[in-house]
């Protein structure tokens, strides 16, 4: 039995990880790219770096332990350091904290712990001076339950605001059999006795979710977005939207349906009339950057939110990349290669990606894809930089993943504060499950180990609070830190500022055709990026070995390196390569 505990919790832990969405997706897009005129109009949200921020960890500047927005706001000369050019700020509205800010009680107030609309308005004021954007997160598939719209809604049945949520009389029997993400019960029904009947909540019982059939509810939604707009950000990370529509007849779905929860709880009917609304009403009268998060099992899904045409938003973020080795096993790279270049073809000529190997939902980074032991956190870092740097798409990337910073592995429940691992241990626990090997795994792939605190400097808790940290710090930070690697010119940190750099000054970076090559090599990561006369090779070793790889027929390198996380090169038909080393140099 302790295997088949463990694969349950493997499988509802990746799907919380993953903010729903399924290892399993089901494409028919090509696997491999094909030439192809690339949609290469130029805008900014294109050509951006977008660093996220996880405020609660990012910088304390009152010694309560928190994170907040004046902490932040004193290390902008750090991010204007960076060279990136939006940031993506997770939530800081007011919010009784069940799910650390994605359950907002007012969407129209910042969060007491993080500061006041002063202390936003002073950041947003700063980012614009450096010429850096900020993106916020729209999260409006639910709200949180002590939001003044619940509390209208739960105190009558007659209640004007009782339409903005879902509910199911108490008389009508047990609710239609929803799951929840986040509950300890995997019940998305809960009861509430003030008027005898069930709201749903996809992910917490404190997150009910709003109700989108709704248009009141809708022209709500649009007014704070406007809100916020009018105040000069510069666009929005749509949170769980696939999952805003819902058939509210509720009907039946087959036995283990949750196993492949996107196909039945994502694209609801009028989803992507809902966007068209919102694009006309709000979106397509800014010049802002807007992401949909998760869109559905593949890229013809994804594709529905970003075709130009369609009038929706204008980026994907997918999640079957970073999904991979969230379970026992861990990744393959050609699985990795294989996900990634699909994506890539089917956005060969129209629509526009993310690309990303962490954030908040993640593990860091490094500790999950490349190898985070002493001898290669640095270039195995490195390296996954280059390739988010070097991909077509918009690259996004986690705060801390410029240091290295790893992950923590705590070996207790009791240091986790994230609300999907601890009601998940608690269910595994109420069913006699395998606790210790949940607990190895949330090691590798739980949400906390992204979140622990920003890594600043080697004096106590790392510089970011001198209280007491509202989750622990990762003990290595005397080693891995900004200003260890500040000083150091090889480091990680400016090696990412070097990437930056690269991809700015060459723009094949960034519009560039996509190919593979070697695709069925199990160990190196090769492409080529091409626009018009110039074409650049990159060679990832995803190994902790050496490896050669020979350049392949009619590939001729032109000069030195653009990048290359290692201090050598030694141009020839056969590439010897170090462990974890990465090469972009330019080709006849």
């Amino acid at each position: 039995m302790r295997n088949a505990f463990l694969l349950l919790a493997t499988a509802l832990l990746l799907t919380l990880l993953g903010c729903g969405d399924s290892p399993k997706t089901v494409d028919k897009s090509p696997s491999s790219a094909k030439p192809a005129a690339s949609d290469a109009s130029n805008t900014w949200w294109k050509e951006t770096v977008v660093y996220q921020i996880y405020p609660r960890s990012f910088q304390d500047s009152n010694g309560d332990g928190v994170g907040d927005l004046r902490g932040l706001t004193s290390r902008l000369d750090y991010l204007k350091s960076l060279g990136v050019g939006t940031i993506w700020l997770n939530p800081i509205y007011a919010s009784p904290n069940d799910d650390n800010g994605y359950d907002i009680s007012d969407y129209r107030q910042i969060m007491p712990e993080f500061g006041t609309m002063a202390d936003f308005d002073a950041l947003l004021k700063g980012l614009h001076q450096r010429d850096i954007k900020l993106v916020m997160d729209l999260v409006v598939n639910h709200s949180s339950d002590e939001h003044e719209w619940f509390k209208q809604a739960r105190s009558s049945r007659t209640n004007p605001y009782r339409n903005y949520y879902h509910w199911w009389p108490a008389e009508k029997g047990k609710p239609t059999p929803r799951w929840s993400f986040f509950d300890v019960n995997s019940d998305a029904w809960k009861y509430d006795s003030l008027t005898n009947s069930y709201y749903l909540h996809y992910f917490s019982r404190k997150q009910p979710d709003l109700n989108w059939e709704n248009p009141k509810l809708r022209q709500e939604v649009y007014q704070l977005m406007r809100f916020w707009l009018d105040k000069g950000i510069d666009g929005f990370r749509l949170d769980a939207f696939q999952f805003a529509a819902k058939d509210t007849t509720f009907p039946r779905f087959p036995a283990g349906y949750e196993k492949n929860i996107i196909k039945y709880y994502g694209h609801g009917p009028h989803l992507h009339d809902y966007l068209q609304e919102m694009n006309r009403e709000v979106l397509s009268k800014y010049n802002v950057m807007t992401v949909a998060e998760g869109a559905g099992s593949g890229p013809s899904d994804a594709m529905l939110f970003v075709d130009p045409a369609r009038k929706e938003l204008n980026m994907a973020y997918h999640f079957e990349g970073v999904d991979l080795g969230n379970g026992p096993k861990l990744y393959q790279l050609r699985e990795f290669k294989r996900i990634y270049t699909r994506w890539d073809s089917a956005f060969a000529t129209k629509g526009w990606l993310s690309i990303f190997l962490g954030n908040h939902d993640q593990p860091r980074m490094v500790s999950k894809f490349g190898d985070d032991s002493p001898a290669f956190r640095a270039p195995s870092s490195k390296l996954l930089t280059t390739f988010i740097l070097t991909m077509r798409g918009t690259p996004y990337y986690y705060n801390g993943d410029e240091l290295g910073m790893t992950n923590i592995k705590f070996t207790s429940i009791n240091d986790y504060r994230d609300v999907a691992t601890r009601n998940e241990y608690q269910r595994l626990k109420a069913q006699g499950g395998d606790l210790p090997a949940f607990l190895t795994l949330a090691q590798r792939v739980a949400r906390d180990n992204g979140r622990t605190p920003y890594q600043w400097d080697a004096s106590t808790n790392a510089g970011f609070t001198t209280g007491t940290p509202w989750l622990k710090i990762n003990p290595n930070y005397p080693q891995v830190n900004m200003a260890v690697e500040d000083k150091d010119p090889n480091s990680v940190l400016n090696y990412f500022r070097k990437a930056i750099t690269t991809r700015k000054q060459h723009k094949v970076l960034v519009y560039g055709q996509y190919q593979v090559l070697d695709e069925a090599n199990p160990h190196i990561y090769a492409y080529t990026r091409t626009q018009g006369n110039e074409k650049v090779l990159v060679v990832l070793n995803f190994s902790s070995e050496p490896r050669k790889w020979a350049l392949p027929t009619g590939l001729k390198l032109n000069g030195e390196p653009w990048l290359n996380n290692y201090p050598t090169f030694a141009p020839a038909a056969t590439l010897a390569l170090q462990p974890w080393q990465a090469l972009v140099v330019p080709l006849h």
